[in-house]
């Protein structure tokens, strides 16, 4: 499939919102940014990337990707760090800290930082800006991690490099820490063009659902995201089984693996387990997955649940709720910006909560709908892609004055 431009946007956003985007771009001309992260497939990061770089240079900001490099030591280590700053307890020696830093001087090697604004994606890249304390360019960091109730440790550590950026975004207001830079809000966006939101055709999503074995012969729950212990999927199984005593239906988990992420076997191996030999229970390992089939599997369900204990933001929900699917989500991270319960969803706390709302969405039919429709009119108010092309745009304009409380645009 071609890949869209701006302007094939305007059926779906409107052409005001599209000639808004030219305007402030060219108040920005021959401008230029890096976006710096961990892995070039897999996770919400790099899907937004993909994106939002070849968008943004369209309209004539000069964007470039780099992905830094590490091997099995590092990936384990900044999933560590990822999991700490989302709240699990670890005790990290001072040798892991080191190998983590003489991993970021590695890449700052390797790496040009050139550009007018340097955007690093979360905590893996972090450190480089230690290498580029005389700069005379603009650097953010962009963290899409729930840091809510992060570890004092690592936070300890990772803090002081935070501090020696010129900004920081963070994706809700609940996770923004006490810090001494500028601090901005990002809602991270979905591509309601791609291959993985666009619309399909009945036929291939039916031929999908046969190809991978998955019955359409009762309602089909199903949660789409990594295998990782904060999406908990194995809670997910026990909700299902819990709600099966009371309606019939399916259960179907999908998910990836990312580069950067050692963790999904093991955590798929516990979700086998507790899964046992169950014949209404689908699981599917993709790397990487096929953006369409996630589509298929999503227009194809009755429910979708993102039942997150932490989570950064989940664009899986504004996904299903792009294809007007109800969502059942758990009332973490980012996830209750786009559920408003009993408006556009329903936010559940525990196993038996999402449980209910299985069982309440299969036996409401009607109330499952309209939950659906208004979560597609929320995704398209705030969650877009060119709602993320704007803020990007501010940003450019607001670190260039950030002296200045009002910024006047001639036309």
């Amino acid at each position: 499939m071609k890949a869209p431009t701006l302007f094939d946007y305007k059926e779906v956003v409107g052409p005001d919102i599209i000639e808004e985007l030219t305007i402030l771009a060219s108040h920005l001309a021959n401008r230029s940014i890096k976006m710096v992260n961990s892995t070039a497939v897999g996770g919400g990061v790099a899907e937004m990337l993909h994106c939002i770089v070849p968008l943004l240079n369209e309209l004539g900001i000069q964007v470039t990707w780099d992905v830094i490099q590490g091997d099995q030591t590092f990936f384990d280590i900044t999933k560590r760090f990822h999991n700490a700053l989302q709240g699990q307890e670890d005790y990290f020696k001072e040798d892991v800290f080191n190998t983590y830093l003489a991993y970021n001087e590695k890449n700052n090697d390797e790496i040009d930082f050139g550009e007018d604004l340097i955007v690093i994606h979360d905590p893996q890249p972090l450190a480089l800006i230690n290498w580029n304390q005389r700069r005379k360019n603009k650097w953010v960091w962009r963290c899409h991690v729930d840091m809510s109730h992060p570890n004092p440790q690592v936070w300890r550590f990772l803090k002081p490099f935070v501090e020696k950026y010129d900004a920081a975004i963070f994706s809700s207001p609940l996770f923004s820490p006490e810090l001494n830079i500028a601090q901005y809000r990002f809602y991270p966006a979905i591509d309601p063009l791609s291959d993985k939101n666009r619309d399909l055709d009945a036929v291939y999503i039916d031929r999908v659902l046969m190809q991978y074995g998955i019955p359409r012969d009762r309602p089909i729950v199903t949660q789409i995201s990594r295998y990782d212990p904060w999406k908990d999927p194995v809670g997910v199984i026990q909700a299902f089984k819990m709600a099966r005593k009371y309606v019939d239906c399916r259960l179907l988990l999908v998910g990836d693996k990312a580069a950067d992420d050692p963790e999904s076997e093991k955590i798929l191996e516990k979700v086998r387990a507790e899964a046992g030999d169950d014949p209404d229970i689908h699981i599917l390992l993709f790397s990487p997955s096929i953006a369409t089939e996630i589509n298929a599997f999503q227009r194809a369900s009755d429910i979708v649940i993102q039942k997150s204990l932490r989570e950064g933001f989940a664009l899986t929900v504004s996904e299903a709720l792009w294809k007007r699917r109800p969502l059942i989500g758990g009332a973490v991270g980012g996830i209750p910006a786009q559920i408003i319960h009993g408006h556009t969803g329903l936010l559940v706390h525990s196993v038996e909560g999402a449980s209910l709302g299985i069982r309440w969405l299969i036996n409401q039919p009607d109330f499952a709908k309209q939950l659906a429709e208004n979560g597609h009119q929320r995704v398209k108010d705030e969650f877009l892609i060119t709602k993320s092309l704007k803020r990007y745009l501010l940003l450019l304009l607001t670190l260039d004055k950030q002296k200045e409380q009002t910024i006047f645009l001639s036309y």
